[in-house]
């Protein structure tokens, strides 16, 4: 009983947490807008300028929205690799499946420059960014659902996963060869990470995506504790191990292939925040560290996101810069102080 109400503090505290780094990070940019003003605006009052609620509804609120998903996606997509390979270095990129993104997106960018001027005329829209970078990712995971039924050892998939990221690399570096500045340049800004170039209706089409992967990871929570103690255990417990392996691969390539899709490759965070969850809670119960890694990776990249803003001033850094820069050190610190992670 006194585990519960922990954790259940522990809860309260993370969900105010978020919503106030929500509000700071709308409240945050070349124009600082007063969290009383932001707070009126959102629930439907009237705002003392008419610009404001056009910068809150229009930029800074998708932005905001988009952080909490790709923040808590690629956390739960980390946690879910990490357990499943037994390997506190897996993260959601391990699969290949950014690097699929990657390639797509390389193809559409740098392949304008072999085939022609076909591809470069579709660049205007962010939606053909995110179906290029779909087709890659999707492609990906079709060989690894594929290599998945024929290999038996878990380890093998994280290899094969790793290679493809090196093929795709090799690919991506054949087609920056043969491309001028300006492709290898844009490519270069997508590769970054972005987190505010969504529309409303891009925002939904990434939501209905992320919320069929995040409520997948309810149902595997049981195979996923059975995994902690090996697959020989999970399946004297009764769990189809091949069946569960797939589901497992499958949500994180949906979590992580919309995210990459939409947001571009954002390190750090599904690497680092599963760790930050099992330091603070002290548990290794999928039960309570899905919504806690979750709800720490919205809190983080809003933290960074709010950073990368460079507040009062028009400039905007890149947004993996800032989750590297500013966690890396932090992550390190934790785990030196607390000199044990719960797996």
């Amino acid at each position: 009983m006194n585990i519960s109400k922990t954790y259940t503090k522990h809860f309260i505290l993370l969900f105010s947490l978020l919503v106030v780094f929500l509000l700071i990070n709308i409240s945050l940019g070349s124009i600082r807008i007063p969290i009383s003003e932001i707070l009126s605006i959102l629930t439907g009052g009237e705002s003392t300028k008419s610009s404001w609620s056009t910068i809150i509804i229009n930029y800074r609120l998708p932005k905001a929205i988009t952080a909490i998903m790709v923040g808590s996606g690629l956390s739960v997509s980390g946690l879910l690799m990490q357990t499943l390979f037994r390997n506190p270095l897996a993260g959601p990129f391990v699969l290949g499946i950014s690097s699929g993104a990657s390639l797509g997106v390389a193809i559409f960018i740098l392949g304008s420059g072999l085939f022609g001027g076909l591809l470069g005329s579709l660049m205007i829209s962010n939606w053909s960014m995110a179906l290029a970078a779909s087709i890659g990712s999707f492609s990906v995971l079709s060989a690894i659902i594929i290599a998945a039924n024929k290999v038996r050892n878990t380890m093998s998939i994280l290899i094969i996963g790793l290679m493809f990221g090196s093929l795709t690399s090799a690919v991506i570096s054949v087609l920056s060869y043969f491309s001028e500045a300006e492709q290898i340049q844009q490519y270069q800004f997508w590769s970054f990470g972005s987190l505010g170039n969504l529309t409303w209706n891009e925002i939904l089409i990434f939501f209905i995506i992320y919320s069929i992967g995040i409520l997948g990871t309810f149902f595997a929570v049981k195979p996923l504790n059975s995994l902690l103690l090996g697959e020989n255990y999970a399946k004297s417990l009764g769990v189809n191990i091949k069946k569960s392996r797939n589901i497992i691969l499958l949500i994180t390539s949906l979590l992580t292939g919309v995210i990459t899709a939409f947001s571009g490759p954002i390190a750090f965070i599904g690497l680092a925040i599963p760790h930050l969850a099992k330091i603070f809670f002290v548990s290794s119960n999928h039960k309570v560290l899905i919504p806690s890694t979750a709800i720490i990776g919205a809190i983080v990249l809003l933290i960074c996101d709010s950073i990368a803003q460079l507040p009062n001033s028009s400039f905007v850094l890149p947004i993996n810069a800032i989750t590297s820069l500013f966690g890396a050190p932090i992550v390190i610190w934790l785990l030196v102080r607390k000199k044990k992670i719960y797996v």
